[in-house]
């Protein structure tokens, strides 16, 4: 069943390809080859950006995401080689891939999990080649990619909403509501840059997160940049950096729960020392937090620092989805972070020059989960420079600076 209107439908369509643009340092081509991965109750946004694609001259090829029974088919009866399965040609895809446009209208958020999520790790791990060459391409240039959400009826009763309050959050935080949407989300664009310089002319140490629940120090490392807004995300309000995981100290908690490969998880409690999670609490899905964390070496290290300004995003609710739920606006706006992999973007001199032997050498992190784990308590984020002085940057959902970002 499809919740938004013909118009909107066509305002989404139009603020994605905006996202893509953005989203891919070089210029698209005639000739481009976009993939469109999609729901099935993502139809109708996929018939309208497959025709928008070949206006362009671009080669759209569309691909519908495995339906839940699919997917618990593959974990439940499919053995080890089935599990690390690539298909052939999918390395050769990747390769020659331009754009990447997700549209993600899930049917069951539940359908795995009573799966073993090792099993899960299993297919994450083999496939991280297939992002790795993407990961690449991107670097070059040569590759953008963009992804939302559209409503479901699973989404909103997991979230507590109904259908209807579900649908208006959608439409409120990608600005659907605007007569034009593309012109709201360039105004967020450049209000973002003026923030993103300013946090990135600062030589910063270390970061301190204060929060009724988090006492926790990130350091950023050597040759870091904040990004974020890019159009990677319809919608993102975040900015963030991939810090160097070895210097993570302290606490953190996460009072967002969390749907991941079919289980809820609320109230993680993580400790970090020298780097690493030493310990782990959650109030429910410990069990499955700590097999995640076990997934692989990097598991357990910081790949990303985030922070969401509430001026900039209108959501206010939890949404039971990480899309969303990472860009909470609320009262106090949002921290985040992310166990498991970096981001080569945040490398101020250019992903593309950042091979594996620097990503080793500067502290990137190396891994094949992301979890993004959303704190949404009133706090205090301050900046230690490498002078000893301290500079506020985030305080009570707000960056600090600069004035013009009000």
């Amino acid at each position: 069943m499809h919740y938004l209107t013909q118009d909107q439908l066509e305002k989404y369509a139009d603020v994605l390809l905006w996202g893509l643009t953005k989203a891919r340092a070089g210029e698209y081509a005639a000739g481009d080859v976009v993939l469109l991965r999609y729901d099935l109750d993502a139809r109708p946004l996929a018939d309208l950006l497959f025709h928008k694609s070949l206006e362009r001259g671009w080669h759209p090829v569309p691909r519908m995401g495995l339906s839940p029974q699919m997917e618990k088919s593959l974990f439940t009866v499919g053995g080890d080689q089935q599990l690390e399965f690539i298909a052939p040609g999918d390395k050769e895809f990747m390769r020659r891939l331009n754009a990447n446009i997700a549209l993600l209208a899930p049917e069951s958020l539940t359908h795995l999990k009573d799966v073993d999520s090792k099993r899960i790790g299993k297919t994450a791990i083999a496939r991280k080649q297939l992002r790795d060459i993407l990961d690449e391409r991107e670097a070059e240039g040569q590759f953008g990619w963009t992804l939302c959400l559209l409503p479901t009826e699973e989404l909103a009763a997991n979230a507590g909403l109904s259908i209807e309050e579900y649908t208006a959050q959608i439409i409120k935080a990608c600005y659907l509501d605007s007569p034009d949407p593309v012109a709201e989300w360039e105004r967020i664009y450049e209000q973002a840059g003026r923030i993103k310089s300013w946090l990135n002319s600062l030589d910063v140490d270390s970061f301190h997160v204060q929060s009724a629940h988090c006492d926790l120090t990130v350091t950023p490392g050597q040759d870091r940049q904040w990004v974020g807004i890019s159009g990677h995300n319809i919608p993102s309000f975040e900015l963030f950096l991939s810090p160097d995981w070895r210097g993570t100290q302290g606490i953190y908690y996460a009072d967002q729960p969390s749907y991941r490969s079919g289980n809820l998880v609320q109230g993680v409690r993580l400790e970090f020392k020298d780097g690493e999670v030493v310990d782990v609490q959650a109030e429910e899905g410990e069990a499955f937090t700590k097999d995640q964390l076990d997934m692989d070496v990097g598991a357990r290290r910081l790949g990303e620092f985030s922070l969401t300004d509430t001026r900039f995003s209108r959501i206010d609710k939890f949404m039971a989805h990480t899309l969303f739920d990472e860009n909470f606006g609320g009262p106090y706006g949002n921290c985040h972070v992310a166990v498991g992999a970096s981001y080569a973007d945040t490398y101020a001199l250019g992903a593309g020059a950042l091979d594996k032997a620097k990503k080793e050498a500067f502290g990137f992190n190396d891994s094949a989960l992301h979890w993004d784990l959303v704190n949404t308590e009133d706090k205090r984020v301050t900046a230690r420079l490498k002078d000893g002085s301290t500079v506020l940057i985030y305080e009570s959902g707000r960056f600090a600076g600069p004035e013009e970002a009000s």
